[in-house]
């Protein structure tokens, strides 16, 4: 299971919060348990564009049959320019950067 930083909306305000990824359900949406979670229980929500960016990585892996996980640590290191290693979540818009984390473990 890896570990990503994104910028959730808290009531307006943007914070910081972690995602975990691992090989989710193939029917399901990645981070749907996590994105109602964060809604019922810390009233956050996830941008839509990252839920999109899963969304479309969880397809990707789906077809090309490989994982989800580690296409997710590939992808999203890439677009941070961290090659998989403490890098942020990408939004959609190929953000991310170097000071954010994500755990590879």
């Amino acid at each position: 299971m890896k570990r990503f930083t994104i910028p959730c909306d808290f009531g307006g305000q943007k914070a910081p919060f972690h995602i975990y990824v691992g090989e989710p359900d193939p029917t399901k949406h990645p981070l749907q348990n996590q994105a109602h979670w964060l809604s019922n229980e810390k009233g956050g929500s996830i941008p839509s564009e990252v839920m999109e960016s899963f969304e479309k990585l969880h397809n990707i892996a789906k077809e090309n049959g490989v994982s989800f996980e580690e296409l997710c640590v590939y992808a999203l290191g890439s677009a941070a320019g961290g090659g998989g290693q403490d890098s942020q979540a990408a939004t959609g818009s190929g953000g991310g950067g170097q000071n954010s984390q994500a755990t590879a473990g």
